[in-house]
């Protein structure tokens, strides 16, 4: 009798993480693979929705700053691996797929002989000019302002700029640890994490993506898979079938919001269809706070309905500068506070426009709903991914190109008003949704198939 295949599929924490690892497992199980979740503690919570599809190992999430040594984690892992049964009907573990992220656990599947595939939970792009840029020694002393530098091998309009290069230098503190990218003439920090991998996926497909994934493989020597979006069912069915996401039928949240998803529906109901621009910035990075008075203004001073999602993390001391739009505007705003129904509000007719800061999920999710992006870029493979957005694909603009703090305010109202208005960004996106409409990509399906009957299972250790 043949053993059940069991594959790996290891998270890190966050849910830009989490949800895309739980998506790949659902596709190992269509294929009649075993996949087992490998996750952090702090992750457990919002498993809550898929528990029960797949099998799950959960390891102790160090605290962020916390002294908590990886090699307590990896020994913590190393006794579920070594615990597990090997009778004669006990899974035979064929890989691992491995948050770069969390990369250091490679050295305890090699223990076990198992191989393992790196997976990315962001783009091929932003990938392959981390490593172009590296690789090609892009440095600020090369350029001066309105230089650009191309990357050989890549797209010409996905180019390194000046602004790209000294954005380390000038980078105002932000409401989240960290500042800007690292420099690009540095090592990618991913690049040592995902040494003596047998292969790379990507949360991406051929259809977004194809020369980056083409670009990546050339230069790194093993596979690359765009085996994504890895979004959920019900999100490729509202692009089949123009309908709405409903995002608590799909994800516990485990956060607070002061708007429920029936009210964000009913506001949006309300208003005309492409009427509405949608401002988020994800879970984990804000504009700073004199950002966000601009922001305010200028949200103010359009003519547009908006949705402002503001997370809880920003403070009270921030707060002033926008919660007095409330009473300003009244019935044109919908502010939120604390966690969003993003897909809903996506895939509701009346967005006609996102002010995003370019996070992977966020991106890919607008895309496929053929919403138009307003790309505010703050940090890492934001910058990249605004790149693919505006240069490559062709369906948004940059909200800040002058890169000036002292003009934050005219560039958004610029930007805003020509975004709102211009047919021809909205078509670019509408035609790119059509790429979506008979569901997961079949190039990223054709992905899967490959890795695992032509080549996972020839390179078994």
């Amino acid at each position: 009798m043949t053993s059940i295949q069991e594959v790996f599929v290891v998270t890190s924490s966050g849910t830009g993480h989490l949800f895309p690892c739980i998506e790949l497992c659902k596709h190992l199980c269509f294929r009649n693979y075993k996949p087992t979740l490998v996750h952090p503690s702090s992750t457990s919570a919002a498993l809550d929705h898929h528990h029960h599809l797949i099998d799950t190992i959960e390891i102790t999430a160090p605290i962020r700053g916390s002294p908590t040594p990886i090699q307590q984690l990896g020994l913590e892992l190393e006794a579920h691996l070594s615990g597990r049964s090997n009778g004669p009907n006990a899974a035979h573990p064929i890989c691992a797929i491995i948050d770069f992220q969390m990369g250091w656990t490679k050295h305890i599947f090699w223990k076990f002989k198992i191989p393992v595939i790196s997976f990315f939970t962001f783009g091929a792009c932003a990938a392959a000019m981390e490593w172009g840029a590296w690789r090609s020694n892009a440095n600020e002393n090369k350029l001066i302002p309105g230089q650009i530098h191309t990357i050989p091998g890549l797209p010409e309009v996905t180019h390194i700029t000046y602004q790209d290069l000294t954005r380390h230098h000038n980078q105002p503190t932000r409401t989240s640890t960290g500042g800007g990218p690292p420099k690009p003439v540095d090592q990618p920090p991913w690049v040592p994490l995902i040494e003596g991998s047998i292969a790379l996926m990507f949360n991406t497909c051929d259809d977004l993506e194809h020369p980056f994934i083409n670009h990546l493989a050339n230069q790194v020597g093993i596979p690359v898979w765009g085996v994504g979006p890895l979004l959920p069912d019900q999100y490729w069915a509202s692009i089949k079938y123009n309908t709405l996401i409903h995002d608590l039928q799909i994800r516990n949240p485990k956060h607070l919001s002061n708007q429920s998803e029936d009210k964000v529906k009913q506001w949006l109901d309300s208003k005309n269809p492409g009427s509405v621009l949608y401002v988020a910035f994800g879970s984990e990075l804000s504009p700073t706070k004199e950002e966000y008075i601009q922001l305010a203004s200028t949200l103010e001073e359009i003519g547009y309905p908006f949705i402002w999602v503001i997370q809880n993390r920003v403070n009270s001391t921030e707060n002033e500068g926008f919660f007095g739009l409330e009473d300003k505007i009244g019935e044109r705003e919908l502010i939120i506070q604390g966690w969003a129904p993003q897909l809903l509000i996506l895939s509701h007719p009346s967005i006609g426009g996102f002010l995003s800061h370019c996070g992977w999920n966020s991106t890919v999710e607008a895309i496929g709903l053929g919403v138009p992006i307003l790309a505010w870029p703050i940090r890492g493979d934001q910058i990249y991914n605004a790149k693919l957005v505006v240069n490559y694909l062709k369906i948004g603009y940059l909200a800040l190109p002058s890169g000036s703090p002292e003009m934050v305010k005219r560039d958004l109202l610029n930007g805003i008003r020509k975004f709102m208005s211009e047919e021809e960004v909205r078509k670019r996106a509408r035609i790119l949704r059509t790429k979506f409409e008979r569901g997961f990509p079949a190039t990223s399906k054709g992905a899967l198939d490959d890795a695992f009957k032509d080549f996972v299972n020839k390179n078994q250790i």
